[in-house]
């Protein structure tokens, strides 16, 4: 006879309790890229949306911005860092292969030291010496990956290994920047967002529903020998304006909801002229669609969940209502999920 192994009480489902962001102070407009390739203001905008991205000086890390949002949605969530048993990261530009990311963020909030900073042992405060820290770890999937840790977060949830998450998504994509190369320099911006989960009887973020695109995998990438991020554009947009509303649709129908009851759509802000053409093809560009795109640029994994928590305490986004999250891109891999928008 087989022998059982016990598993632990997971919760219903869980809901968002807590947004941040963070951005650098630095600001690049059109003009500044202007100076930089042949190119202009009016060039830029026709072709993108974007105005102004925000970019990080050398000296800051992706845990740095990584960390100041997550700090920025504990406070909102009313909750500390004590209470945090897993800590997911999603970006594509750590510089780092060890520690990661989620390491050196739960480092810090812990802590209070710079998530890079080395901490003498003396330093370390006793009450923290013999305490289980959370479980902490990166992901992945570039311009989606927000979307895959907030269903890896849900399902940890649901399962029983965590109570209460913290899922980030931070970039500092402009440190991967050809800025010669005109198609992609006017798009990249530095950034991060992050939400806190906490288990709830009743379910209010929906399951996560992804897939990838393989034929499409050499589409948008950041590999050697040049290191720089680099895109098809043409087979992005081709994508996006095709086949993107098909797999949004999938992701509502999953959650037993209709587009009819869907309030916000907060998808990846890759190009303005992708989200209102998706908007549109998805019967959504009469309700709430976040554009974040126009003062931030493309952040990729951290594009969602920035616009998500700038709108949210902008006070552009009702609480309790569905939100659908959707992120497309490097890989070529896609998800999202409807979650309800936290109560205030």
């Amino acid at each position: 006879m087989a022998t059982a192994l016990s598993l632990p009480a997971g919760a219903a489902g869980s809901r968002i309790i807590g947004l941040g962001h963070h951005q650098p102070e630095k600001v690049l407009t059109n003009d500044d890229i202007a100076g930089l390739v042949e190119t202009n203001d009016e060039w830029i905008r026709s072709r993108t949306g974007i105005i102004t991205r925000h970019v990080a000086a050398d000296d800051v890390t992706v845990a740095d911005l990584a960390t100041a949002a997550a700090r920025h949605a504990l406070d909102d969530a009313g909750v500390t860092a004590d209470d945090v048993d897993l800590v997911i990261v999603a970006t594509a530009t750590n510089a780092d292969r060890s520690p990661n990311t989620a390491g050196r963020v739960a480092y810090a909030l812990r802590t209070g030291y710079q998530p890079g900073e080395s901490t003498p042992e003396e330093a370390v405060p006793l009450d923290l010496r013999d305490v289980v820290g959370p479980a902490a770890l990166d992901l992945n999937v570039a311009c989606s990956g927000f979307a895959h840790a907030m269903g890896l977060a849900d399902q940890a949830i649901r399962t029983g290994t965590s109570r209460t998450a913290l899922v980030i998504g931070a970039e500092k994509l402009t440190a991967f920047t050809d800025w010669t190369d005109r198609s992609t320099c006017i798009l990249t911006a530095d950034g991060a967002g992050a939400a806190v989960l906490r288990a709830s009887d009743v379910p209010a973020v929906g399951p996560v529903v992804w897939g990838t695109e393989p034929e499409l995998t050499p589409a948008v990438r950041i590999e050697e020998p040049l290191m720089t991020f680099q895109q098809d554009g043409r087979s992005v947009f081709k994508w996006a304006i095709t086949r993107a509303a098909e797999r949004a649709r999938s992701v509502v129908a999953a959650s037993g909801l209709t587009l009819d009851d869907v309030e916000v759509l907060v998808a990846h802000q890759a190009n303005l002229r992708i989200i209102e053409p998706l908007a549109k093809s998805l019967g959504m560009d009469d309700r709430i669609v976040v554009t974040d795109i126009v003062e931030s640029g493309n952040t990729s994994a951290a594009s969602i969940p920035m616009g998500l928590s700038k709108w949210w305490h902008a006070g552009k986004i009702p609480a309790g209502v569905p939100a659908l999250l959707f992120g497309f891109g490097g890989g070529f891999a896609w998800a999202g999920q409807v979650v309800l928008t936290p109560e205030r």
